[in-house]
């Protein structure tokens, strides 16, 4: 991370954004680092949960035997694959010997959207997770993830758009919420395109994020991009003003 760039989106946020959440980035290491190695854990298993802590202010690390649940392992890198009858369990179920989700309507369905979906294995044995305001300066986010209301999430969604082609530089891919925060930026970081995703639809995930809140997962070059347009965009206009008024945690 560049000298002073910290401090600089901090002051920019406060002036676009007031009041509204710190995002949270992360990134994979192999070194020893200033946060918490989280253990196994067996309270809610959802990883999306463990990220509210890092939230209020906590730096987590998680090892592959930290993450608990199996989408959250495949999502985050640390396996290659998911648990027996995938694409059963997240359609139709298989009757009497496994519940379905029924997210999709066949497993068929389900299989076809994995194939569309590249799977990416973790480049280190830990993934940080940090508040953008607990980052030290050597520090290398690959991705940062705002958690957003409505009014927040249009600012956002229209400052992506700002120096984009067309008008499709924000997404929003049906996949589980860890894959919306981890998986699917980073696929879109080894992309030209670079796009936004727009997530936290994963009603399995949702009980872990505040009511009326969903993710904005930015790719580090996109957000780069993103705060040098914030003084040249319409967040300085009235319109920006209006609706900023209101905006709240």
């Amino acid at each position: 991370m560049q000298p002073g760039m910290q401090q600089h989106f901090i002051r920019q946020w406060e002036k676009y954004f007031p009041a509204a959440s710190i995002p949270i980035c992360f990134y994979y290491t192999d070194q020893e680092e200033n946060a918490l190695a989280m253990q196994p854990y067996s309270d809610g298993h959802c990883l999306i949960k463990e990220l509210e802590r890092v939230r209020q202010g906590e730096n987590l690390s998680f090892e592959n035997r930290a993450v608990m649940c199996g989408g959250g392992k495949y999502y985050t890198g640390f396996s290659d694959h998911l648990r027996p009858n995938f694409p059963a369990f997240l359609s139709c179920g298989i009757p009497g010997k496994l519940a379905g989700e029924r997210y999709k309507a066949s497993p068929e369905l389900v299989e076809e959207q994995m194939r569309m979906q590249a799977h990416l294995p973790a480049p280190a044995r830990k993934i940080v997770f940090k508040r953008w305001d607990r980052l030290a300066e050597n520090d290398q986010p690959l991705v940062v993830i705002f958690y957003a209301n409505v009014d927040v999430a249009a600012g956002l969604f229209t400052l992506a758009n700002f120096d984009a082609h067309g008008n499709q530089a924000v997404f929003a891919p049906a996949v589980s919420g860890c894959s919306s925060i981890i998986q699917s930026p980073l696929q879109e970081l080894q992309s030209d395109q670079q796009r936004v995703v727009l997530g936290m639809f994963d009603v399995t995930a949702r009980p872990w994020v505040r009511a009326g809140e969903l993710t904005l997962a930015v790719p580090w070059p996109k957000f780069t991009r993103m705060l040098d347009n914030m003084d040249e965009s319409f967040l300085t206009t009235h319109a920006w003003d209006d609706l900023r008024s209101r905006f709240s945690n």
